[in-house]
This record gives C-alpha cells, structure tokens and sequence, in this order.
C-alpha cells in the first residue's frame, strides 16, 4: 500500500526537482537528460543531441551531460557550445557515421569533463580528426578524455582558445594538430601512445603564431608513417613564430623531443626530455631567434642541434641545458652522438655535456659557421670534446674556458667537414686569424 506519507514525499521529490530545474533554465544551464537524452542507452542518439545543440546555442545555454554513455555520429557544433559532464564518467561515444565533432565559424565552443571516445572505429575521409574546428573565435576543451581516434584527435585550423588538463591516449595519427593558430594555449595535458606526433603547431605560410605550450606530459610517440624527422615528435613547431615550449615533459619519441622548423622568436625553455629517438632538441632550417636554455636532455641519438645556416637558420642562445647519454646510432644514415651543434650567430654556454660519443659540442659544418662562441661549458667523457670548422671562408668563433675531461679522441680538433685537420687547436688555435682557443682545461 501507498501511504499518504510516501505520496507526500514523493510530491515534495518533485517540486524540488523542479525547483532546480527552473533555477538551472534561469542559470542558463539545460540538463540533457530533461530534453530526452538518455544516458546509457545503447541506440544512436545523434538526431536528439543535434537538436538540444541547437536549442541551446540559441539560448546561449550551458549544457549538462549526466555520467552515462551517449552514442552519436555526425555533430556538426553551432556558433555557441558549451557542454560540461562529469569528469571521467561523461562519455560520447562515437557511433561510426560521418565525422564526430565538427566547428565552422563558431564564435564560442567549450567541452568541459567528457569523455570523447572514437570507438577506434574509421572517420570519413574527408575528416581531420575526432574533434575538428575551422576559423572558431575561442575554442576551449578542459578536463577531458579524447582516446581511440583513428585519425588525429583534436584538429585546429585558425583557432584561437586553449587545450588544458586533458587525457588525450589510443591515437592514430597526431594528438593535436593546430594550424594558423592565434594566440593558442595547450598546457597540463597528458598525451601518450600516438602513432605519429603529440603536440604539432603549424603554420602554411610563415608568421606570428604565439601559441604557449607549457606544463605537457608527452610521452611513447612513434613514427608509423616514417620519414627522417616528419613523424615521431613531441612536440613540432613549424613556420609558427613566437611560441613558447615550456616545462613539458616528453619521453620516449621515436624521433625529436622539441622539433623547432623554420620558427623565429622561439623559446624552449626548462624541458625535461628523454629517450628520444634521434635528436632531442631541434632548431633547424630558415629560423631567426631562438632561445634553448635550462633543458635536460637523457638518451637520445643528438641533443641540441641549431643549425642549417646554409638555409638561413641563425641567431640563438643555449645555455643552462645538461645532455647527457647519447648514442652513435640513429633511425636513419647520418653522423648521430653529437651533444651540443651550432652553426650561425649564436653563444653556447654553462652547458653541461656528458658522454656524447661523436662530439661533446660541434661548431659548424665546412664552411658553414659564424659567429659561434663556446664558454663555460663542462664536457666530460665524449669522443672528442668539441669539433670546429677550419675550412676556407669560415666566420670567427671563440673557444674559451670550457672544461674537458676524457675525450678520447682529442679535446679541442680542427675539422674540414668530417676529416680531422689539426689534432689539438688548444696549441695551434692561434694559427687562425678568426679562431680564439684559450683558458680552456683538457684532462
């Protein structure tokens, strides 16, 4: 029997219910579940998804989606979102229709405590990724899970907004992918297991970008597609100048840590960088300005490498960075075991290099070297502790007061390209009108 006590409860349940209901419309906030969304239900539910979108973008509402499973396909985002779920426990699924989430000149789009789950099932061809957003004012994904993408998980293309404390695992291609981007934030995310790069800003044409990338945990990025540099990267900045890479975290690359291509004003600064499968930190090809300081580099195939002068690659700061643990062999041909090589208008100093097998620090490459001055650096236990170039046409480069200690194969040594020319430059520097060798100690 229904008492008359249990029927009054549940009438006061209700009007409770309803209470907050009424105040959540007024807050501005729907609760999906109230507009016929269920959660856990096994059926595709796209069709009622779409329209609670839409009527809430109109609103300018706040979307609530309870813990649950939701399974849809096909989402093309209106000009403002806002959805938030239960950290962890908020799941979209996706049904394997189409695309999954789609933007278009939205002005807000805003994901918050879901899980966004590809079902490692195939995109359409003509999708970029999981989650794919073209010209959105500010897009923001916070507090979210994007796992099983068969292609690239988050794809920006001139956004601007932030990517911040999310779980992004279980990917085909690239975890993010940003290109064009204006003043994008990407920090505290935790990336792994990705078939061909972690964390990539792109430009199509060189300019200012300003992304921040900051606070990153990177780790186990392979190189599926192959190439020699391509693929495999943690972290890849490329044409995008002023961008800040900054106390991130990357281990296990098959190819670079912090891959810098063509980026002027760049910064990378304080990153903790380990088995990377060829050289850890890169500024390479036609970049002007770049600062590498306070790294620490274990294991990997080179450590620093800010180079190709022949392309225009020039002025740059390193300093602070201990590299330590390298190896002679790489992923592919080519001379690997070098700790620190530069080669154009920049001033290599207080670095800490040890066991690099090839070079401890390589000063150009024929006549390729300008302007380089090497000091205060400790180079211990190297093939040979720091390689210049000596042929015809070389600009001037100091060597001064570094401090080596068990170079097998010679401690300061001239080279023309790979041959060595003269064994030991600490007597012979002199004979060099551009070459400064002095107060270095070789032990």
């Amino acid at each position: 029997m229904v008492s008359r006590r249990l029927v009054l409860a549940g009438l006061a349940v209700s009007s409770a219910f309803l209470r907050v209901s009424q105040s959540q419309a007024a807050a501005g906030v729907v609760n999906a579940v109230d507009s016929g969304l269920l959660p856990n239900s096994t059926s595709d539910q796209t069709v009622k998804f779409k329209a609670l979108l839409t009527s809430a973008s109109t609103a300018g509402a706040q979307i609530f989606l309870p813990a649950g499973t939701y399974i849809v396909s096909g989402i093309q985002l209106p000009a403002y979102v806002n959805i938030l779920g239960v950290s962890g426990q908020s799941r979209i699924l996706y049904g394997g229709k189409d695309s999954f989430f789609t933007a278009n000149d939205a002005k807000h789009v805003q994901l918050s405590g879901l899980t966004i789950d590809g079902n490692s099932k195939s995109l359409t061809d003509s999708a970029r990724g999981l989650i794919e957003a073209t010209n959105v004012g500010r897009f923001v994904i916070d507090d979210c899970q994007i796992v099983n993408a068969r292609k690239n998980a988050i794809d920006l293309y001139q956004c601007g907004g932030r990517i911040e404390n999310t779980r992004i695992a279980t990917v085909q291609d690239m975890a993010i992918f940003t290109a064009n981007s204006t003043a994008l934030k990407i920090t505290g995310n935790e990336i792994s297991d990705c078939g061909n790069g972690g964390i990539i800003v792109h430009r199509y044409d060189k300019g200012r970008d300003g992304t921040v990338i900051t606070g990153n945990r990177v780790d186990k990025i392979r190189a599926d597609l192959g190439g020699t540099g391509e693929n495999g990267n943690g972290i890849n900045v490329f044409q995008a100048n002023n961008v800040v890479v900054a106390d991130n975290v990357v281990n296990g690359c098959a190819f670079t840590a912090i891959r810098a291509n063509s980026a002027n004003n760049i910064q990378i600064i304080a990153n903790n960088c380990t088995a990377s499968g060829e050289t850890a930190i890169y500024s390479e090809f036609a970049f002007e300005g770049a600062v590498i300081a306070n790294n620490i580099i274990d294991g990997a195939a080179n450590g620093i490498s800010i180079v190709n002068f022949d392309s225009g690659g020039r002025l740059a700061t390193c300093s602070g960075n201990i590299v330590r643990n390298l190896s002679a062999r790489g992923p592919y041909e080519g001379t690997f075991g070098i700790g620190i090589a530069a080669e154009a208008d920049t001033a290599i100093t207080s670095n800490v290099v040890e066991k690099a097998p090839t070079y401890g620090i390589q000063l150009g490459w024929g006549p390729y070297m300008r302007n380089l001055t090497a000091s205060g650096n400790v180079i211990r236990t190297s093939g040979e502790g720091i390689y210049v170039s000596i042929v015809d046409g070389v600009g001037p480069a100091i060597i001064s007061g570094n401090l080596i200690q068990g170079a097998k194969n010679g401690g300061i040594v001239g080279h023309k390209w790979a041959d060595v020319a003269v064994k030991d430059l600490t007597l012979k520097g002199s004979a060099y009108s551009d070459l400064v060798v002095e107060r270095n100690i070789v032990s």
